[in-house]
C-alpha cells in the first residue's frame, strides 16, 4: 500500500499540493487528470523524490519513504523524456538501470514496436518512440512505483492501450500511477483520481466520475465532441 498522507508543497504563497490524502492499492493502475496546474506534475515529483522540501508523509508498506528511498523505489518517466536518456543505443538505454538480458530488452523494444531501431542512438528517435523506449526501460526495470506523466502524449490512443496492457501483462505487482490530459489514457485505470488546486476533487472509476465530478464529466465532453485536450 502507498500512503500519502497530509502532503503539501507550495510554491512562495501558491499550494500546488495541498493537504492531499490517498490511500493506493498495490499493483494497480490509477489515473490522474484534471486542470493544467491542478498539481499532478508537483505530486509525481514528491512520490519520486525529486522535490526536496515538502510537508506531510508518504508510506510504502506502513513505512514512512525518505527521499531517497523514495527515489529507489518509483521510476518517473517525464512527457519530455530527453533529459532521461543516457544509453549510446536504443538497446543499451532499454537495459539501463535493470538486470535485464538482451533477449529481454528486445523483447521488450518489441512489445514497444520498436525493434528495428536497437542500434539506433536513442535521440534520433521521435518523441512517441522516445516515450515508448522509457516505458520499456520502465518494464524491464520492475519498480515499486511507475509514475507516467503526461509520458504518452506523443502517441496515439491505439498504441497507448496497448502500453497499458503491457503495464497488467509485464509488471502486475508494480502500483502504476498514469498522469494524463486525455480521458482515454486514464479511463479504464482501476481508479482515477480528479484534482483541483492541490486536492482531490473526485475519486471513483470512470463510469462512475461521469456521474458524480462535473470536471470529469466537463474533460470527457469536451475531448469526445472534438474539444481537444483540456488545459
Amino acid at each position: 500500500m502507498l500512503r500519502i498522507e497530509h502532503l503539501s508543497k507550495a510554491y512562495g504563497e501558491k499550494k500546488a499540493v495541498d493537504d492531499l490524502n490517498l490511500h493506493i492499492a498495490p499493483g494497480e493502475i490509477y489515473g490522474f487528470i484534471g486542470h493544467n496546474g491542478a498539481g499532478k506534475t508537483t505530486l509525481a515529483q514528491c512520490l519520486c523524490g525529486l522535490m526536496k522540501e515538502q510537508a506531510g508523509t508518504i508510506l510504502w508498506d506502513e513505512s514512512p519513504l525518505g527521499r531517497k528511498e523514495r527515489r529507489r523505489k518509483a521510476f518517473l518517466i517525464m512527457q519530455d523524456v530527453n533529459l532521461q536518456l543516457f544509453g549510446d543505443s536504443v538497446l543499451a538505454e532499454a537495459r539501463l538501470g535493470s538486470t535485464a538480458t538482451e533477449q529481454e530488452a528486445l523483447a521488450a523494444l518489441d512489445r514497444m514496436d520498436l525493434p528495428q531501431y536497437t542500434q539506433a542512438h536513442p535521440l534520433a528517435l521521435s518523441g512517441g518512440q522516445k516515450q515508448r523506449l522509457c516505458i520499456a526501460r520502465a518494464i524491464l526495470k520492475k519498480p515499486k512505483i511507475l509514475i507516467l506523466d503526461d509520458s504518452t502524449s506523443a502517441v496515439d490512443t491505439a498504441t497507448d492501450a496497448k502500453i497499458r496492457r503491457a503495464f497488467r501483462k509485464e509488471v502486475p505487482d508494480t502500483t502504476k500511477l498514469i498522469i494524463a490530459q486525455r480521458v482515454s489514457s486514464v479511463q479504464d485505470a482501476d481508479r482515477i483520481i480528479v484534482m483541483d488546486e492541490g486536492q482531490v476533487h473526485g475519486f471513483g472509476t470512470h463510469e462512475e466520475l461521469l456521474k458524480t465530478d462535473e470536471i470529469y464529466r466537463e474533460v470527457y465532453e469536451s475531448q469526445t465532441q472534438g474539444g481537444g485536450d483540456f488545459d
